[in-house]
C-alpha cells in the first residue's frame, strides 16, 4: 500500500463539528460552488499560520455569512445588516490586543453598510475587512447589488443593469483608496487555483498589517454565486475571471505596510467617578454627587402621551434628579415617527442597586398624559403601584383597587399658569407629593439647569407646586 501525506487538512480555527444541523455536521450551509467556503478556509488557514486563533474576534452581519459563528472556533459577534465595521471598531477599541475581522458581502458592505465602511476606513481603524463581492444579493433571492455589472440581470433589474437608471457598479477598493487612512487595499478573485493562491497571500498580508498595528486593511474577493447566477459552478468560476475582472481589475490598490506608522495605543479610559465631571453633569453646584443612602429603591416609571406633550423631558428630569442623588439611573425614549401628535413614551429606572435593563415593561409608576396611554399601559402597572392621569376624572372602566390613582386636569392647571405645555411638570409635582421620593429636593435644581427660558422656568416651578396641591386634594378625597 502506498503511503500518503496529508498536505492540507481542516484548519484548527474551524470547529471539529458544525452543529448548525443535527445531520451533515461536516458541511457548511453554502451552495455548491459558492466562494464563501473557499474564503472561509483561506481566513481560517491564515489565522492558524499566524498563531492568532485565541486573539481573533470575527464580526459577521446578515447575509450569506450569517452562520459564520458555527464554523470559526474564534470569538464571534453577530451583528445587524451592514453594521459590522461599526461593531468591529467598538470591539477593537475595547480590546486593542485582539485581532478583529469584519467579514461582509457586497449587498451588506456596499449598500446598507456603505456609511459604516467609509467612515471606519477614513478613521483608519486597526481592523481587517474581508469583502466577498459576487455582484448580487445572494441570500435574499438575487436582487441587484451595488456591485452588479452593467447589463447583468437580477430580480430587480430584469432587463439588465442600466447606467442611466441604476448607475455604474461601485468599486469599493477605488472608493476607499480616495481616503488617506487605509494602509492596505487589494482585490483578488477565485477564478482558478492560481488566483486562489494569490487571495491566500492577500488575506495573510491584511491580517499582518493589523498585527503590526498599522491601521485599516481590506481585501475584496471576487467570488462566484452559481445558484443565483443560474450557472454551473465551473462556468461561474470562468465568469468571475472573464467578466467580473473587466469591471473590477485585480491587483494591489494600495500598500503602505512598509512605511505606515503604528497607530498609537488608545488612551486609558477615565475612572467611572470622573465621568460626571468630564461630561459637565455636576448638579446644583455641588462638587460631587452624594452617595445614595436609606431604604432600598427600585422605581420603574413609564411616561406616556402624545408627541409634543413633554413626555421625554419629564422622564429626563426624573432621571437627572436620581443621578444627582447618587442613585442608579437609566432613561430610554420610545416614540413614533411623527414630530407632533404621534405616540411618545419613555422608560425611567431609578434604583439603589445596579439596573439590569432600561426597559420598563411592568411599571410601578405610570404617568399617563392622555386617555389612550392610560388604557394601553394601565394593565401593565404592578399591584400597589402609582398612576398619575392627566384628566378631570379616571374613566370608570379604568379603576383598579390595587393601585394609587390620581386624576386631575393637569393641562388646564398649566394653562392657567401661562402654558399648557407645563402639564408634564404639574404631573411630576403630583408624583413627588404622592410617592415621597428621595430625590424630591433635587427637582427644582434640575429644572433650572434644563429649562433655559426664564419665562418657562417660572411657569414650570409654579406648575410643580400646583401639581403637589392637586395630589394633596386627591389624597384627601
Amino acid at each position: 500500500m502506498s503511503e500518503f501525506a496529508v498536505l492540507h487538512g481542516k484548519p484548527r480555527s474551524f470547529y471539529d463539528r458544525y452543529e448548525r444541523k443535527s445531520e451533515l455536521q461536516h458541511q457548511t450551509h453554502y451552495c455548491p460552488g459558492c466562494g464563501h467556503g473557499i474564503v472561509h478556509k483561506l481566513v481560517a488557514r491564515a489565522i492558524d499560520e499566524l498563531g492568532i486563533q485565541d486573539r481573533t474576534i470575527l464580526v459577521s452581519p446578515v447575509g450569506c455569512s450569517v452562520f459564520a459563528y458555527y464554523y470559526f472556533d474564534v470569538g464571534n459577534v453577530q451583528v445587524a445588516h451592514g453594521r459590522a465595521p461599526a461593531v468591529a471598531t467598538a470591539v477593537k477599541r475595547a480590546h486593542p490586543g485582539s485581532i478583529v475581522i469584519s467579514y461582509q458581502g457586497d449587498g451588506d458592505l456596499a449598500a446598507i453598510g456603505s456609511a459604516e465602511i467609509l467612515h471606519t476606513a477614513n478613521r483608519g481603524e486597526n481592523i481587517t475587512v474581508f469583502f466577498v463581492n459576487n455582484a448580487i444579493y445572494g441570500m435574499t433571492g438575487g436582487q441587484m447589488a451595488p456591485t452588479t455589472l452593467l447589463g447583468q440581470k437580477s430580480t430587480t433589474s430584469p432587463f439588465g443593469r442600466n447606467f442611466w437608471n441604476e448607475g455604474n457598479p461601485i468599486k469599493v477598493c477605488e472608493v476607499l483608496n480616495a481616503l488617506d487612512a487605509p494602509v492596505y487595499l487589494e482585490r483578488v478573485a477565485l477564478g482558478n487555483n492560481k488566483l486562489i493562491m494569490g487571495a491566500a497571500r492577500a488575506v495573510r498580508r491584511a491580517l499582518e498589517a493589523q498585527m503590526r498595528g498599522q491601521g485599516f486593511s481590506l481585501v475584496e474577493v471576487l467570488s462566484p454565486c452559481p445558484t443565483i447566477w443560474k450557472m454551473d459552478p465551473v462556468v461561474a468560476q470562468h465568469w468571475v475571471l472573464e467578466e467580473m475582472t473587466k469591471t473590477f481589475p485585480l491587483g494591489v490598490i494600495r500598500d503602505r505596510t512598509k512605511d505606515a506608522p503604528v497607530r498609537p495605543a488608545p488612551a486609558e479610559p477615565p475612572a467611572l467617578t470622573e465621568i460626571p465631571r468630564i461630561l459637565g453633569l455636576q448638579h446644583d453646584g455641588s462638587a460631587e454627587a452624594p452617595v445614595a443612602a436609606g431604604a432600598p429603591l427600585d422605581l420603574a416609571v413609564k411616561v406616556a402621551g402624545f408627541g409634543g406633550q413633554g413626555v421625554l423631558l419629564l422622564g429626563e428630569v426624573l432621571a437627572e434628579a436620581g443621578l444627582a442623588t447618587g442613585l442608579q439611573v437609566s432613561w430610554l425614549p420610545s416614540y413614533g415617527p411623527e414630530m407632533r401628535s404621534g405616540t411618545s413614551n419613555c422608560h425611567v429606572r431609578i434604583a439603589t442597586r445596579p439596573i439590569a435593563s432600561p426597559l420598563v415593561s411592568r411599571p410601578n409608576v405610570l404617568l399617563a398624559m392622555n386617555e389612550p396611554s392610560l388604557r394601553k399601559f394601565l394593565p401593565t402597572v404592578e399591584p400597589h403601584g402609582t398612576v398619575i392621569y392627566n384628566g378631570a376624572a379616571c374613566p370608570p372602566d379604568c379603576i383598579r383597587d390595587d393601585i394609587t390613582l390620581i386624576a386631575a386636569p393637569f393641562a388646564e392647571m398649566a394653562d392657567a399658569l401661562g402654558g399648557s405645555r407645563a402639564a408634564n411638570i404639574a404631573m411630576l409635582g403630583a408624583l413627588l407629593e404622592a410617592a415621597s421620593l428621595p430625590f424630591d429636593s433635587r427637582i427644582p435644581g434640575v429644572l433650572r439647569r434644563l429649562v433655559r427660558s426664564p419665562k418657562w422656568l417660572e411657569i414650570d416651578l409654579a406648575a410643580l407646586a400646583r401639581g403637589r396641591e392637586a395630589a394633596k386634594q386627591e389624597v384627601v378625597k
